[in-house]
């Protein structure tokens, strides 16, 4: 029953009425990426999720925005998480087009090719050199049969590459960030199977002759066996990169007689892992000073590193990445506490917004912020952001002693990855379910980045076993100080968070419902049939593949269905090409048998993560209708579980 106090309704938690839909949160605006300089003018990239998930290239020109090339969808698929997909050098522009592949000019009146289409070519981290006339690319080469084929190469800007370019760089698994000096020195990333690139990484430097289109003079100057060494930048003959061989990612200089010298001492990581191309970290001004974004306790602010002394450029910025600087501008993309993500520009005395993410759906007063939290885990302490109900409609506030003695439901989030981070920057889809009445927990569970190589390689040899534990962890002890209903509590995730999220509903009995989107299912079936990027991830997550093909079965959802005794949504996209559709229906085929409710909802035309609005429309409302089911009320899940769980 519905009890009115001063006017506002008193409701049951996860029940409560809120401004933000589904369908508002799905169209709420765009995704905002890469902003970079090309002299005066300012590009950045726009997913569109009213579109189709379209990603749009944006060019501000002497205050004017319009759309390059309208129409095209400037995307890249080179290890299918793509990136890098566009470059604008001296008004030259060159994109990536998918679903085609080919390789586009597209700074005259109409788009001239580079490339043939569907030749079975990709081409991702894009460099124009018009002096030269080319382009450089990573390409990945799928025209053959078996795994396909990473190189560095050349393409000319006037000439149709019927040969897909001119390899320039082979030999490798893979290749990155290219990157030309005055002198004409070439550095790359390069990294080989098992490892990936925030495991072991390269730096390498080559002479590049333009006109034969060689490398030759090929040095190692960074990296190794357990170094990631990334993001190669010139400043004149000087090499600039980032390198973890203290435990943290930190910046580096190389003169050009070899002497490295590191810049910074802040016991902080500069870089994220390396999942996309186009993120850039470093930025070098005019006068030579270097901007980066150095992570703190959680979160990444913006700094200028000028004379070994270290610049706040802003205090509000919760999170930022994609820096770019041209001579005293500085542009990144920024989150903050309260509103949604912004591309800003900052230059001497002056910050204009240059275009955000979406508009303000609702006042401040309706924003959860976050906490930064913290608990014992069986590696060591644990951290997350835990974000309270906050509605300012309603005459209830997170108590640990109400009236009542209610607390909210939780949602505990295990994000992707999972070699990754969750920000504590503004995220419509967390306030999605706090303005609604849940308490959630997103976890940065042990194995997560940000917190150094250490707390990363915590999950070597334990995934499945220690992010499980570390989120059991971390909502136990929001249950245990009062602060959220430990019979009410969920757990949900994508991709690597689903399969933490299909571990902890089959090993434990924590939680009393949970939601898998595109997760995996059964570990042995992903060692087997995923990508190249990812093909040898497992190696060092669980084991190498087959010699631990019993640690496998043993960490596969699927072979404990039997232990599992709560209801379970799964959303898939039916193009998923990093974990297979089969995955989630062998899944859900396994539940069903065992009597229990299971919903698998398949979206076509979707792949590893969702980009249609529709999608994310449909698939907000089928987890929000399936929790408020469970959890909100008097429910905790308990008419759904089996009893044929063993205890414990």
């Amino acid at each position: 029953m519905l009890t009115t106090v001063g006017g506002m309704v008193n409701d049951a938690f996860g029940a409560w009425s809120s401004p933000l839909t589904a369908r508002s949160l799905a169209v709420a605006g765009v995704r905002l990426g890469e902003p970079r300089y090309d002299g005066a003018d300012l590009y950045w990239t726009e997913g569109r999720p009213a579109e189709g998930g379209r990603v749009a290239l944006m060019r501000e020109r002497a205050g004017a925005v319009e759309e390059v090339a309208p129409g095209q969808n400037v995307r890249s698929r080179v290890h299918e998480y793509g990136g890098g997909a566009w470059a604008a050098r001296d008004g030259v522009v060159v994109i990536s087009s998918d679903p085609t592949g080919q390789l586009l000019r597209v700074d005259g009146a109409e788009p001239i090719a580079l490339t043939p289409p569907d030749r079975g070519w990709r081409y991702a981290d894009l460099r124009v050199l018009p002096g030269a006339g080319l382009v450089l690319a990573v390409r990945e080469d799928h025209s053959q049969p078996g795994e396909p084929v990473n190189t560095l190469v050349a393409l000319r800007l006037e000439a149709p590459n019927d040969d897909g370019g001119v390899v320039l760089v082979a030999g490798a698994d893979f290749f990155a960030c290219a990157e030309l000096s005055a002198g004409g020195r070439l550095a790359w990333m390069e990294w080989r199977h098992p490892a990936m690139p925030w495991d072991s990484c390269l730096i390498v430097t080559g002479r590049f002759d333009v006109s034969s289109l060689t490398v030759d003079d090929v040095q190692v100057v960074a990296g190794g066996a357990a170094e990631s060494a990334t993001h190669p930048l010139w400043r004149g003959e000087e090499l600039l990169f980032c390198s973890d061989r203290t435990g943290f990612a930190e910046l580096y200089a190389r003169s050009s007689e070899g002497a490295v010298t590191q810049l910074t001492h802040l016991n902080a990581d500069l870089v994220e892992p390396f999942w996309v191309f186009g993120r850039r970290p470093v930025a070098l001004t005019g006068a030579g000073d270097l901007v980066i974004r150095p992570r703190v306790d959680g979160r990444s602010r913006p700094m200028l590193l000028r004379n070994g002394e270290y610049l706040g450029l802003t205090s509000d910025v919760v999170d930022c990445d994609s820096l770019d600087a041209a001579g005293d501008r500085i542009v990144l993309l920024a989150e903050f506490a309260d509103v949604p993500t912004e591309i800003v520009e900052l230059s001497p005395g002056h910050r204009r917004v240059v275009r955000a993410a979406g508009r303000r759906i609702f006042e401040p007063a309706w924003v959860s912020h976050a906490e930064a939290v913290s608990w014992p885990g069986e590696a060591g302490d644990v951290h997350g952001w835990y974000y309270a109900p906050v509605n300012p409609s309603v005459e209830r506030v997170e108590t640990a002693a109400g009236e009542s003695g209610e607390t909210p439901p939780l949602i505990v989030i295990s994000h992707g990855g999972p070699t990754a981070f969750s920000s504590c920057g503004f995220d419509l889809g967390v306030q999605f379910w706090t303005t609604r009445g849940f308490g959630v927990l997103d976890v940065n569970y042990s194995g997560s980045s940000g917190y150094g190589r250490d707390y990363a390689e915590r999950l070597h040899g334990r995934w499945g076993e220690l992010d499980v534990a570390d989120c059991i962890a971390g909502a136990q002890f929001l249950a245990d100080s009062g602060r959220v209903n430990g019979a009410k509590l969920a757990i949900r995730g994508g991709s690597a968070g689903g399969y933490t999220t299909l571990r902890a509903l089959t090993t434990s009995d924590a939680f009393a419902a949970g939601c898998s989107r595109y997760g995996i299912g059964d570990l042995t079936a992903l060692a087997t049939d995923t990508h190249k990027f990812e093909s040898r991830y497992l190696d060092g997550l669980v084991g190498p593949w087959p010699q631990a093909s019993e640690v496998y079965r043993d960490r596969s959802p699927i072979n404990h269905v039997d232990a599992l005794n709560c209801p379970m949504l799964i959303l898939q996209g039916a193009d998923d090409a990093v974990v297979p559709p089969n995955q989630a229906e062998t899944m859900a085929e396994a539940v069903a048998a065992k009597g229990l409710e299971v919903e698998l909802i398949v979206f076509e035309g979707e792949g590893h993560g969702f980009r249609r609005a529709e999608t994310v429309e449909r698939a907000l409302e089928a987890e929000l209708a399936f929790y408020q089911r469970i959890l909100v009320g008097n429910g905790d899940g308990s008419d759904y579980r089996s009893d044929s769980r063993p205890g414990g």
